[in-house]
């Protein structure tokens, strides 16, 4: 034996053309590697020529060094990879020395570059027809999102962890292609949760015979989170803010303080949201529903005319409005009248750069309003999403009611493409779920984001089904037209930007991202947590989905993490 080589732990050999690689370790390192070529003799295969690599050269050895090698070795292995019949070659000539050795299955990839790798069930990563160890597996991956481009480190470790988890590299190259695998881009499902709470019946509540006649006449008992505002004094006047995801019937909680202290005489109703949409769609709910006892208006801006056409009654018993609409009366000095209660929508904007001063400035001035007046108004404050509950309770000088409660379960699903593949898989995300039905009998519809006007009508356009673009810039009767249709099962998605996700109400199965920005911000965990509570509407389906593209420059899955 050479000596060179003290000690040999395992030879491996590896068919390679017509010759076989030789791969020898030490000490846990690979020593040597060489190149065996056999020749057949009257006593069987032999060592004809033995050449050990030297840089990108190879240096011709005597074959019996070969025999030295394998005869000091410990263990001798032959790739699985290797042909029957070279196997048999090899096998016959080692036997003729009375040497054992075991077939393995190793990494090709490895072999072929003459490393020595074994794998096993476990280990093994399918590649084409081949399996390859971790180490190649993650090598091909991270070629595969060089050519896409750069990701970000959460994304890769997203990828590289599904590619451990399935064994199957091709699976995984597929999602960057745009292939919805839903195996592979469900990151998780939130679980509905449902609180024990006691309903109380609707004919047990002390009202005013006029909205009486409307509650009974809808619901036979309240949901938990009516209840737990009713039970926490809700129509004795007491100031509350009231947490509870989503489609869970915080609205109602509103409705009944301040309809029933303007129905008895007590003040008016100012109904604050942050949007004109939502404040047209909250405004044609009131009229369609109180507007024969109470007289309902508009107010989304400094003008006295609303996108209907109809002129701002400031002596009106119900007043909605955007959050600008009313600080804009306050500040010009308008009367406004006695007012009895005062319900804001989506109070967590108290936490947004941009909007929060402002509406913590029209709360300061509506508080003052009514101390100069001596108006003892009623406030409540909704939300579905607060980061600190108990500490914004406190600040406002109201009582938390907060109800953890998801009415459906939420699929959240990850997909992994470039820009220009986004839109192909938001067309067939919309497909999917439009062309199914839930057990209740209603085709899956979508609400698409993005962060522009433009953008949403550019995915629009693209979508194969019918589908139409929904923001701040439509006029009041186009976006009237889209709510009917998107209501009436008549478009399979809508394209919008955050309108949708303060509030306005879009029975939508599913929501996908095609961008987790708005306009040039970042979403905040608690907005994206807002937009995605809009999926899984539990009066059409049972549950919700959400897909996310992952973003280059902003990690989806820290967020939902």
């Amino acid at each position: 034996m050479s000596k060179q080589l003290p000690a040999v732990e395992t030879v491996f050999l590896h068919e390679r053309d017509d010759d076989y690689l030789v791969v020898v370790r030490a000490d846990g390192e690979r020593r040597l590697r060489a190149t065996l070529e056999t020749k057949q003799t009257d006593a069987g295969p032999r060592p004809r020529r033995f050449r050990v690599k030297r840089g990108s050269g190879e240096e011709p050895r005597q074959p019996d060094q070969f025999v030295e090698l394998v005869r000091a070795a410990d263990r001798i292995r032959i790739s699985e990879q290797t042909s029957s019949a070279a196997r048999d070659r090899v096998q016959a000539m080692l036997d003729a020395y009375q040497l054992e050795a075991t077939q393995v299955r190793t990494c090709r990839y490895c072999a072929n570059a003459g490393r020595y790798a074994p794998i096993t069930s476990e280990t093994a990563v399918k590649a084409d027809r081949d399996y390859i160890c971790r180490d190649c597996a993650r090598e091909e991956l991270d070629r595969e999102l060089a050519y896409k481009g750069e990701f970000t480190a959460d994304a890769a470790d997203r990828l590289e962890e599904l590619l451990f988890e399935t064994g199957d590299l091709e699976r995984i190259t597929n999602l960057l292609q745009g292939e919805l695998d839903p195996e592979l881009t469900r990151f998780d499902t939130i679980s509905a949760t449902v609180e024990d709470v006691d309903p109380v019946a609707t004919d047990e509540l002390t009202l005013h015979p006029a909205l009486e006649d409307r509650i009974t006449g809808r619901f036979d008992e309240l949901l938990p989170v009516q209840s737990l505002a009713v039970r926490n004094g809700l129509l004795d006047g007491n100031n509350q803010l009231v947490v509870s995801a989503t489609a869970t019937g915080k609205t109602l909680v509103g409705e009944l303080a301040g309809v029933n202290r303007a129905l008895n005489g007590e003040g008016k109703l100012l109904f604050l949201v942050p949007l004109v949409a939502l404040a047209n769609q909250k405004h044609e709910d009131f009229q369609e529903r109180y507007g024969d006892v109470l007289d309902v208006t508009l107010r989304v801006g400094a003008s006295r005319i609303n996108d209907s056409g109809e002129r701002f009654d400031p002596d009106a018993d119900v007043i909605v409005g955007t959050y600008e609409g009313i600080d804009h009366a306050l500040r010009t000095g308008k009367n406004l009248g006695e007012i009895g209660s005062v319900v804001i929508d989506e109070i967590h904007t108290l936490k947004e750069e941009g909007r929060g001063h402002r509406l913590d400035g029209t709360i300061a001035r509506l508080k003052q309003y009514c101390r100069r007046r001596d108006h003892r108004a009623q406030w409540v404050y909704l939300s579905a999403t607060v980061g600190n509950p108990e500490w914004l309770a406190r600040r406002l000088q109201a009582t938390l009611v907060e109800f953890e409660e998801r009415p459906v379960p939420i699929e959240r699903h990850v997909t992994f493409a470039e820009a220009r593949e986004k839109v192909r898989i938001e067309n067939r995300l919309v497909r999917r779920a439009f062309d199914s039905k839930s057990s209740k009998g209603y085709r899956g519809q979508t609400i698409v984001f993005t962060n522009s006007r433009r953008r949403c009508h550019e995915i629009s356009r693209k979508l194969e089904y019918d589908s139409a673009p929904y923001h701040a810039g439509l006029d009041y009767g186009q976006r009237k037209r889209v709510e009917e249709e998107f209501g009436d099962q008549d478009l399979a998605a809508v394209v919008t930007t955050a309108a949708l996700a303060a509030g306005v109400d879009f029975p939508a199965s599913q929501v996908v991202f095609d961008s987790l920005a708005m306009g040039i911000e970042w979403l905040s965990v608690q907005e994206f947590e807002q937009m995605l509570g809009r999926a899984g509407d539990p009066t059409t389906t049972t549950r919700g989905k959400c897909t996310c593209s992952s973003s280059r420059t902003v990690s989806t899955t820290t967020r939902w993490r």
